[in-house]
């Protein structure tokens, strides 16, 4: 078992840089105004192109209109497009790149009904219901409400730490964890030594859980 790391919300090329040399698979950038992680394509063009090579790009937005979507496509090297909103499985998909889409968890949310409708994204991403904010508040939600089979692999976000992951990944055991405030040091700012914390407690996990029988 195999748990992708994905650390999002980057605002400077050398945090970037550190991610990846850490062993981070993925790192995010959030294309979203009212985001304090909120990057320019000047900056984003600047984060991307300190990264070494098979580190995957991933390029966050929140109810993004078609024009922005593809300007960010046309003048930076995305792999992947994570959309946070109300996006319909129809615009997520005209874009033909990858996408992951992000769900905000709550009791009623039925998340294979939604994993169904959006059955070509890359990934379901679970994050907290919060109102008003879309990701990035450090909350956790009731890990019990996902359904233990899913039709699309399981992207675990929201108010992971050093300190809780080690618990997401043995109770929900997802394909990828997905964290951004749980390793800063501030708004956008990333810790060096909380993100070796993050990423040693995840490999360590999947470490003891492969160890187990069945596996």
């Amino acid at each position: 078992m195999t748990v992708r790391i994905k650390i999002c919300g980057f605002t400077r090329p050398e945090d970037a840089l550190v991610a990846a040399n850490l062993g981070a698979d993925a790192i995010g950038l959030v294309f979203y105004d009212k985001s304090p992680r909120h990057v320019t394509i000047a900056q984003a063009q600047a984060i991307i192109a300190a990264l070494p090579p098979f580190v995957s790009v991933v390029a966050l937005f929140v109810n993004a209109s078609r024009e922005e979507v593809e300007q960010v496509l046309a003048q930076c090297a995305i792999d992947v497009l994570q959309f946070h909103g109300e996006e319909s499985p129809a615009f997520c998909r005209s874009f033909q790149r990858p996408y992951l889409k992000a769900v905000r968890v709550q009791p009623g949310t039925d998340l294979q009904t939604l994993a169904a409708q959006y059955h070509d994204a890359r990934g379901l991403l679970t994050d907290a219901f919060v109102e008003g904010a879309h990701g990035g508040t450090g909350k956790t939600f009731d890990w019990t409400l996902i359904p233990p089979q899913l039709s699309l692999p399981l992207i675990l976000s929201g108010g992971l730490d050093e300190h809780n992951v080690v618990d997401a990944v043995a109770r929900v055991s997802p394909a990828a964890v997905d964290v951004s405030s749980g390793v800063e040091s501030g708004k956008g700012i990333k810790s060096p030594q909380r993100m070796a914390s993050f990423i040693a407690a995840v490999r360590a996990v999947q470490k003891d859980i492969s160890k187990k029988p069945g596996f």
